[in-house]
């Protein structure tokens, strides 16, 4: 534990105030004082819109397995109260964050967030996306500075697609940033929560993250946006581009990373290929396009592209099959390419 910061970051050394809505009640069963020893039940909403009793636990703060809960997976609690984990399924995953008495989410990832469906259900989204490579310092101070903020409210839940690797990263940075942890201790809760070594970025990202004050904390602009998605479609298409070009480059260097460009990381690349074509499918370009099957054509597209990302994953590299799955993602792109541009 950090001792030596300019001035002890808002959000240690008092109670967590976790607020739930008033259809709710909250049974504590401390053992200790934790939030990860509570027990927390409440009525949740199902769609008939009767609700039924289902008893969730946050995750413990020194657990070594990600826990599962309806509409959500990979849960490693960071730091009492700050949860990361996957993207929330639906309504499902919705209210099991507020059943665990989740009053702030941030997502990291690059999709529009679920807004507001979570403000129907008491919470609030902040959207501050980061790449597969890792973020910059201010991008982390934004982070922590939203984290510490949303804690005054309630528990903090931060999210990227699986809650993996990059809500692991930004956990962690946070984390030690705050000056919960050191670097090493936030590295090994990355760790339970499953992040490849293969994103070095991400992980260079908590292994160089240093406290930071109070008065670095408040120079951060506090109105984070609830989405935040340039909606400039052609920016997006040279970017997919320029990552396709990188993955074929990779796959020429047999599916590691080529010499003459150290800088690429081949599930990296994967990943941002199939974060922009996430983001495309629910962008503007896709709702006016005359096919209405254009934004579905494209969610087809990144889920190819994801498969790629779990192969590159793999610690062993099949190289048979990550060609079948690039041929099958190439052969998408030039259909795609062929119906919608050409």
């Amino acid at each position: 534990m950090f001792t030596d910061a300019a001035a002890p970051p808002r959000g240690l050394g008092h109670p967590l105030k976790v607020v739930v809505p008033l259809a709710a009640s909250l049974l504590l069963h401390l053992s200790g004082c934790g939030l990860d020893k509570a027990r927390l039940v409440e009525a949740v909403p199902s769609s008939s819109g009767q609700g039924d009793h289902r008893p969730l636990t946050a995750p413990s703060p020194d657990g070594t397995i990600p826990q599962n809960a309806p509409g959500l997976s990979n849960l490693v609690t960071y730091q009492e109260g700050f949860i990361s984990g996957s993207v929330p399924e639906g309504a499902i995953g919705l209210d099991s964050l507020a059943s665990l008495g989740v009053r702030t989410i941030i997502s990291v990832d690059g999709a529009s967030p679920e807004v507001e469906a979570a403000r129907d259900r008491g919470m609030r989204y902040i959207h501050l996306p980061i790449g597969y490579d890792g973020f910059d310092e201010h991008r982390r101070r934004q982070l922590t500075r939203a984290v510490l903020d949303g804690l005054e409210d309630g528990v903090v839940y931060i999210h990227c697609h699986h809650g993996m690797h990059r809500s692991a990263g930004a956990a962690a940075a946070v984390m030690v940033g705050a000056g919960w942890a050191s670097p090493d201790e936030a590295v090994g809760r990355m760790h339970v929560s499953g992040t490849s070594p293969r994103y070095r970025g991400l992980f260079l990202c908590a292994t160089r993250s240093t406290p930071i004050s109070e008065a670095e904390i408040e120079s951060i602009d506090p109105n984070f946006p609830e989405v935040d998605r340039p909606d400039d479609f052609v920016d997006a298409m040279v970017r997919m581009d320029r990552a396709l070009e990188h993955l074929e480059l990779i796959a020429d260097a047999g599916w590691r990373t080529p010499e003459d460009h150290p800088d690429l990381v081949p599930a990296a690349e994967a990943g941002r290929l199939a974060d922009l074509l996430r983001i495309a499918s629910q962008g503007n370009r896709a709702g006016r396009e005359v096919d209405p099957d254009f934004g579905a054509w494209l969610a087809r597209n990144a889920r190819e592209v994801s498969a790629l990302e779990s192969l590159l994953l793999e610690p062993k590299i099949d190289r048979d099959a990550l060609d079948r799955s690039m041929a099958a993602v190439q052969n998408s792109c030039v259909a795609c390419h062929a119906k919608h541009r050409d």
